[in-house]
This record gives structure tokens, C-alpha cells and sequence, in this order.
């Protein structure tokens, strides 16, 4: 009936510990306003806006009520992220929905989110941003075919690689990199909404006559419109992964939130503006990547431009995807529902580099073993179904704790139509057109509550674990951190 207690005492302030005569490590907290801002955008901005369009629209049957899905998807994104803004005033930790479950909820639930995001949400989602970047990279080598998929998975891997590499030298350079390709994703998209301004003062505005002609009115084709605008904008809660690692999180994280997404909605309602303004809704449902076929309509001989800036743009939020994603992983192992392996940061470099390397090693496995052209509703299918769980977790604490110090409070009414959006985007798929796949993705699950009670509950760990954990922490100069307990 209370929040669950944490488990260290830790002194808040202090990064050593003299009475034992030895240093305690922590991750560093150099995460400003404007990496906030760019871990935010940065990872929202990713293969979505150049290649979902097209399913909303297919989706949804014409182009204003596609818009009013982007537009909506914006909002919900928003409420979303506010709200979870006053969750990391409370609880001052990092791991996202993770710690938000574990501290309200207690250790089971948090378990079953740590267990599915650590194995499958994660290294998914980000196998599937990097294969969508290896196929942009690669295209202009192969001019008038498409690539084969070896080529496709190899600069995939490379690019996951590349990106381990990056996160475990240095938090400062993995930020900067951030900055640099959301700045370059921006300029892109920037690009694509001045070309359609021109298209619209020229008079090319016949997809927008009869703009609500033949529109969908079924609820599961509007939950999977819903799911297809989502994956763009998913990204909005990854500030609240590295709270531990942001500079003053009471006021850069309302901060970062409310510059970042109205930002990135706008550009996303205009980019869509811009590619009706240049396809017809035919041609847009027909093309495979809605962002080249504009810019070969509309650049001419300068349309490699818009290959390239898609190619960084999707490797700029494969970076912000993999710098939070790894931080769930260590997270949960700092708390017992990890191997301690996971739990430890590099005693130079102050980076989780053993739960980067193992998120990795997962997004290389999915990258071998399969496709991902269903990868979004699934990943959105739990996503807002956890998505969900928190925000609840979030009313009980408004309703029945009022007490506790917060930076930052929430109108009421926002969580609450998140949580009725997210039981909606669960629901609604599931009643209007059943999938096979969800119920492997249950099965999953499940599979989580059979590994949960001996593992961690009742802690039956084989002897060997020990013995491997050590010679791992010589190998890669890693030893066990302490949390900020704010």
C-alpha cells in the first residue's frame, strides 16, 4: 500500500564512502537541457516520419483524417510525457517505466516489464531502426534493384556495433553525437517542409479536396493507424531512462518535454503536408519510402540528398534508442532482477558498458534470426500496455499520496485520458482483428512468471555464476555502482 523502499542507503550526496576506505561508483550526470532535448527529438525523429506515413494513410482511407491521427498521436505523446515528467519528479532514478512499476508496484510486475524490454522491446526495436538505416545506406550502391539481405543485415550489425563502441567510451560523446544528427535531422526535415510550402503557393493542393472522402470507421483499423503514427513519435519517454544522469531532472525534464515534442509534431504535421502536396494519396500509398519518392519529384537531381539525411537520421535515433536502452538493462540488474554483471559501470570511463554490450548482443540476434515488417504493432502492443501500468501508477499516487514532494504536478485529467488511450490502442487491435503474434508475445510473458520465482524471488542462483561474474568483471574493468538516491 506504500511505495516499496529502496533498496541501499546510500548517503544522497556522497560519491565516496570513507569509512570502507574505498570509492563508490556512479554514472555522471552530464545530461543538459539541450541533450535532453536532443535525446528526446533525437530518438523520435528516426525511420518513422520517412516510412509510416503511408500505413496511416492506408490505414485511416484519405488525408485529413491521416493528419488529425498525426496531430493526435502528437497530443497523446504529450500528455504522456508530462505525465510522466511529474513520475520523475518523485522518484528521482533512472529506468524509466521500469522503476516507475518496481517502486509502486512492487517487484513482480516490475520483473515482467524488466524480462520483455531487456529481451524482446528493446533489442527489437532497435534491430529493426538499424536494418531500416542499412537499407537507406546501402540503396544508392545498388541503383534500379533492391539490396540483397546479407548486405542489409551486415551494415545493420555494423551500425549496432559502431554504436556499442561510442556509448561504452564516453556518455559526453555519445550526447554530442545526438546533437549533431538530430541538428542534421531537423535541417532535413526542414528541407522537405519549405519544398512543400512552394508545392502549396503553386496551387498543388488536390489531395487535400474532399479531404474526408472514404474515411475508415472501423475501431481496430484505427488502432493500428494509431500504432503506425505512434512508432514516430515513440521516443517521448526516453529522458525519463537517464534521470540519474541529467543536470537538475526537477527542472530539465518538464523542460526538455515541453520543447521537444510540440517541436516535433509540428514538423511531422507539415512534413505530411508536404508529401500530399507532392504525391497523390495513390502515389503515396504506392511508394515504398515515401521520403525518396519526394525527393525525386521535387529535388530532381539533388533527391541523394534526402537518402543520405534518412540514413543519419535513423542512425541518430538508433544512438538514442541504444543510450536508453541500455540503461533499462542496467537498471534492473542493479535492483536483483538482472544478472550483477549487468549492474556494473567501467571504472574509468563511469559508462554501463556490460548492459550496453549485452543489449547489443541481443539487437544482433534479431538482426540475424528475422524481418521485421510486423515489428511495430508488437513493439506498440506492449509498449502501451506497460505504457499503460505506469500512468495508472501515476493516478494511485495522485489519489492516495499526495504528500509526496514533487517539482512538477500534472492536471489529473491528462494521465487519465493516457491511460484510456493506452487501454484503447491494447484493446482495440485485439477485438477488431486477432493476431496469432500477440498471443506469442503473452506467451512471452508468461514465460517471464516460470524464470521470476526461482531466479528472483527465492534467489536459487548455481555457484557458477559467481565464478563467471568475477572473471567478467577483470575482463571488461568493471565494478559495482551506487544510485543518486535523491
Amino acid at each position: 500500500s506504500t511505495m516499496r523502499e529502496r533498496k541501499t542507503t546510500d548517503p544522497p550526496n556522497s560519491s565516496t564512502d570513507l569509512s570502507e576506505g574505498k570509492e563508490k561508483l556512479r554514472l555522471k550526470q552530464e545530461v543538459g537541457l539541450i541533450s535532453g532535448v536532443s535525446l528526446i527529438a533525437g530518438t523520435m525523429i528516426g525511420s518513422g516520419i520517412f516510412m509510416s506515413p503511408e500505413w496511416v494513410l492506408h490505414h485511416m482511407g484519405n488525408p485529413a483524417s491521416s493528419l488529425l491521427i498525426w496531430a493526435a498521436c502528437g497530443l497523446l505523446a504529450m500528455f504522456g510525457a508530462l505525465s510522466y515528467a511529474e513520475l520523475g519528479t518523485i522518484i528521482k532514478e533512472s529506468g524509466g517505466e521500469y522503476i516507475y512499476i518496481l517502486r509502486i508496484f512492487g517487484s513482480f510486475p516490475a520483473f515482467l516489464f524488466a524480462y520483455t524490454s531487456v529481451i524482446l522491446v528493446r533489442p527489437a526495436g532497435l534491430a529493426a531502426v538499424c536494418l531500416s538505416f542499412a537499407e537507406y545506406a546501402v540503396a544508392p550502391f545498388y541503383p534500379g534493384c533492391s539490396p540483397p539481405q546479407v548486405v542489409i543485415k551486415c551494415t545493420a550489425a555494423a551500425c549496432i556495433l559502431l554504436l556499442t563502441i561510442i556509448n561504452c567510451l564516453n556518455v559526453r560523446l555519445a550526447t554530442s553525437v545526438m546533437n549533431i544528427f538530430t541538428a542534421d535531422k531537423l535541417l532535413a526535415l526542414l528541407v522537405i517542409v519549405v519544398g512543400g510550402l512552394v508545392l502549396l503557393a503553386k496551387g498543388q493542393t488536390q489531395s487535400f479536396q474532399n479531404g474526408f472522402q472514404g474515411t475508415t470507421a472501423g475501431i481496430g483499423a484505427v488502432g493500428v493507424a494509431f500504432y503506425q503514427g505512434l512508432w514516430s513519435y515513440d521516443g517521448w519517454n526516453n529522458l525519463n531512462y537517464v534521470t540519474e544522469e541529467l543536470k537538475k531532472p526537477e527542472v530539465t525534464l518538464p523542460r526538455a518535454v515541453m520543447i521537444a515534442i510540440p517541436l516535433v509534431t509540428c514538423l511531422y504535421l507539415l512534413v505530411n503536408v508536404s508529401y500530399l502536396a507532392a504525391m497523390t494519396p495513390t502515389e503515396l500509398l504506392s511508394s515504398g519510402a515515401v521520403a525518396v519518392t519526394w525527393g525525386d519529384k521535387v529535388l530532381g537531381s539533388w533527391a541523394w540528398l534526402i537518402s543520405l539525411s534518412v540514413a543519419l537520421s535513423t542512425f541518430g535515433s538508433s544512438n538514442g534508442t541504444f543510450f536508453s536502452g541500455g540503461r533499462v538493462c542496467y537498471i534492473a540488474a542493479r535492483e536483483g532482477h538482472m544478472p550483477d554483471i549487468l549492474s556494473m559501470a567501467h571504472v574509468r570511463r563511469l559508462t554501463p558498458s556490460p548492459a550496453l554490450m549485452f543489449t547489443s548482443m541481443m539487437s544482433l540476434i534479431m538482426i540475424i534470426s528475422g524481418n521485421f515488417t510486423s515489428i511495430v504493432n508488437f513493439f506498440s502492443f506492449i509498449a502501451w500496455f506497460f505504457y499503460g501500468m505506469t500512468i495508472s501508477g501515476l493516478l494511485y499516487l495522485k489519489i492516495k499520496k499526495p504528500e509526496l514532494p514533487r517539482s512538477y504536478k500534472v492536471p489529473i485529467i491528462i494521465p487519465i485520458i493516457v491511460l484510456m488511450a493506452a487501454v484503447y490502442l491494447v484493446l482495440a487491435p485485439i477485438i477488431d482483428q486477432p493476431q496469432t503474434e500477440i498471443l506469442y508475445i503473452i506467451a512471452f510473458i508468461v514465460s517471464g512468471i516460470i524464470l521470476y520465482f526461482p531466479l528472483v524471488r527465492f534467489k536459487c542462483h548455481p555457484r557458477f555464476l559467481q565464478s563467471i561474474t568475477l572473471h567478467l568483471q577483470l575482463f571488461l574493468e568493471v565494478a559495482p555502482t551506487t544510485r543518486d538516491a535523491n
